[in-house]
């Protein structure tokens, strides 16, 4: 297995190619750090239980945390297009079709449901008098369930596609194709049961996308082998 980013059968690379793994790299830096700080501000600002609206919804600096993170949300979700479009870039003409839709139809799903729970999340908050009603359990039941229930899911797919994709291409070594495999596991099984357990999603993107990067800059002119 190599430890490179350059698709196989490939030429000298010109100066636009190998722009590519490293804007990658940034992109999904830029990501994992933005999505980790969302999900930390809402971890911490908004309570799991809906009944605890109306203590939280008063407390200042739990709701400008809530807000801060729903600002951010955006441009996470901007940088993970990005991310997306370069790795695809990237990858080329090696596209396993099969694993290519999935991975690019996971991600665009789990960007679209990131978007929707922090539409209805910021409108219940924004809306909200501090006292918890049906209208607010009814909306905090939909966001958990956008972001916990499907989103995630979503994300799970997508680093289990990106992993066997970069695996079958000779893009990863061993022990990034295991973390991959096993985060998108974990992620699939294990959110809504085990606290903080979404933080593993950016935490692999940023993982694999130091990767390209290190890697970018180690041998940015040096063909691959079939692995």
């Amino acid at each position: 297995m190599v430890d490179s980013l350059e698709p196989a059968q490939v030429g000298p690379l010109s100066r636009e190619a190998l722009r590519t793994p490293r804007a990658a790299g940034i992109a999904g830096i830029a990501f994992a750090v933005l999505l980790f700080t969302v999900l930390v501000l809402v971890r911490l600002a908004v309570p799991n239980d809906p009944a605890e609206a109306g203590a939280w919804l008063t407390d200042g600096n739990r709701r400008r945390a809530a807000i801060l993170a729903l600002n951010l949300m955006p441009f996470a979700g901007i940088a993970f297009l990005w991310f997306i479009g370069v790795v695809r870039d990237r990858i080329g003409a090696g596209e396993d079709r099969l694993f290519a839709t999935v991975f690019l139809g996971s991600g665009l799903l789990f960007i679209a449901m990131l978007f929707a729970g922090g539409a209805v999340a910021g409108g219940l908050i924004l809306s909200a008098n501090g006292q918890p009603d049906g209208v607010w359990s009814f909306g905090r039941r939909v966001t958990h369930t956008l972001f916990n229930v499907y989103a995630m899911r979503m994300a799970a797919i997508f680093t289990i596609s990106t992993t066997t994709i970069a695996t079958r291409l000779g893009l990863a070594p061993r022990w990034l194709s295991v973390l991959g495999l096993a985060t998108g596991v974990i992620l699939m099984f294990a959110v809504g049961l085990m606290a903080w357990v979404e933080l593993l999603f950016p935490v692999w993107v940023l993982v694999f996308s130091l990767h390209i990067l290190v890697v970018s800059f180690r041998s940015p002119t040096a063909n691959v082998q079939p692995a």
